[in-house]
């Protein structure tokens, strides 16, 4: 099982100080079976807490997802800022779910190899300090 964000992800979780061991604990969760809403398609959505707020206060996340193979972090969002993904977003990102969850081990090396995906750690480094 491999856990990848892409930049852009990685970007707006490191704004919102949300470790890779937390993204790393959602994925878990869902390899557990406990997938806060699968929305078809290899796309689903899990909760991440937030400091002082729990989970039902925290951020939702989308991933690409197949069990047991590969889950990529692809958006985010606090609960506080939007309700959901729009019909046109899941859209995308099931288009994306079928290009990424298919491609090779040295598909998905060269691309963390160029930056545009970044694997996700049980342990960020900036958490070791």
């Amino acid at each position: 099982m491999i856990i990848l964000k892409t930049k852009i992800f990685a970007r707006w979780a490191r704004r919102e100080h949300i470790k890779d061991s937390m993204r790393f604990d959602a994925v878990e969760r869902a390899e557990k079976g406990l997938i806060d809403a699968d929305l078809g398609g290899g796309v689903v959505k899990q909760r991440i807490a937030r400091r002082g707020k729990g989970k039902s206060g925290g951020y939702r996340t989308v991933l690409l997802y197949r069990c047991g193979h590969r889950a990529v972090y692809v958006y985010g969002f606090a609960k506080n800022e939007k309700d959901n993904i729009s019909p046109l977003e899941l859209d995308a990102f099931k288009q994306l779910a079928a290009v990424l969850l298919k491609l090779s081990h040295d598909e998905i090396r060269e691309a963390i190899t160029n930056g545009a995906i970044v694997e996700v750690k049980k342990v960020d480094q900036s958490e070791n300090v």
